[in-house]
């Protein structure tokens, strides 16, 4: 297929060819069990799976007692972004991402916002062919810097993603994903040395709060991702999606904060987003401004450096400030970089450094 035809795809907010594609190849993380099942170690579920049938995240199948991934050359999505919009915040401000996402997910949150692709398998949804090799080329051949595994989760697309976050590498660009964190440690370490920035969703602080919303899963793992990428090198942000009545207590965000600063430091961006009713959780209102800013102040109280409200297009505290002589230096109106004041990393005006991936640095 000529590589031209997904020019396409960058116009729309989601755009699918008219053909569909399950392609398999056998899977990583995974070992035989009795009985012709397998036991899938990519993430903490450790799905186990009689031949025939699939894990929950619909994605990796037993194939006559071997696993194989279904998700194998056939995004659902390919968008050309800011970078501002997986968030990045610290992260080559102004640049564009070639946004990457392949069908599922390994956990059922009732107020998914990507529903449409991530809770479906790679082979109930249209998609369309295109190669590792294939993204390098798009990126290259429309001068995209960065490419990034976002919207759905890309632990389960892990194989895709690795392979062609490594292609990515050799060719000069950079690489991200937007991730749920829930992933086991191996394939995580494995990982790393190819992405450069990653921000974790961590989507309450409690264990109950998982339970009920992630269908069984638990928090532990997502923090204990948190700690392998800051302790990797990769740069690392935060998103916590704030529903009102659900994951707005002052207490929990006071204490997800704190374990913030003590476990991987105060210069780690967090983004408060805006919950927007979605999905199963349409019997919601749209979190009030007011209780976003009660949380970016709370993480402020606790030491946190940079802090930034979501999904409300024009709030202030979408820019980023200087910690130390507090001036402006981003100015951002939704995903448009008015100014910049940062300097090979630093401040423009205190010559303080700026923790991030600045643009031209690697």
């Amino acid at each position: 297929m000529n590589i031209k035809w997904f020019l396409c795809v960058f116009v729309g907010l989601l755009a699918f060819s008219p053909f569909s594609f399950a392609e398999k190849k056998e899977a990583m993380f995974w070992k035989a069990e009795r009985d012709n099942a397998v036991r899938c170690l990519l993430c903490p579920r450790k799905c186990l799976i009689p031949k025939g049938k699939r894990g929950i995240c619909r994605t990796r199948e037993n194939v006559n007692g071997r696993l194989w991934t279904l998700n194998w050359n056939n995004p659902v999505a390919v968008h050309n972004d800011p970078i501002e919009k997986k968030p990045f915040f610290h992260v080559w401000p102004g640049a564009r991402a070639l946004s990457i996402a392949l069908a599922g997910c390994n956990m059922r949150c009732l107020f998914c916002q990507n529903w449409q692709i991530s809770q479906i398998g790679p082979d109930e949804g249209p998609s369309f062919h295109l190669s590792p090799s294939q993204i390098v080329e798009l990126a290259k051949q429309y001068h995209i810097n960065w490419v990034v595994y976002t919207y759905s989760e890309p632990t389960v697309f892990y194989e895709y993603m690795l392979q062609s976050a490594r292609l990515a590498k050799q060719n000069g660009l950079m690489t991200g994903m937007h991730s749920c964190g829930y992933i086991n440690p191996e394939p995580l370490k494995e990982l790393l040395p190819y992405i450069d920035a990653a921000n974790i969703d961590l989507k309450g602080f409690s264990e109950e709060f998982y339970n009920k919303i992630g269908l069984m899963a638990s928090i532990e793992p997502v923090l204990n991702s948190l700690k392998i990428i800051k302790e990797s090198g990769t740069w690392l942000e935060i998103t916590c999606l704030i529903i009102p009545g659900v994951n707005d207590s002052e207490d929990k965000v006071r204490q997800m904060c704190r374990w913030i600063v003590e476990n991987l430091g105060k210069d780690v961006p967090v983004h408060f987003s805006r919950f927007y009713p979605m999905y199963k959780m349409n019997n919601l209102p749209p979190t009030p401004v007011a209780v976003l800013e009660r949380c970016a102040t709370i993480a402020r109280e606790e030491g946190l450096m940079f802090v930034y409200i979501g999904n409300v297009p024009g709030h202030n505290q979408e820019d980023t400030y200087c910690p130390f002589c507090h001036k402006l230096l981003i100015d951002r109106e939704g995903y448009m970089i008015k100014e910049n004041h940062i300097k090979d990393g630093r401040c423009e005006f205190c010559g303080k450094e700026i923790p991030g991936l600045w643009r031209g640095e690697k």
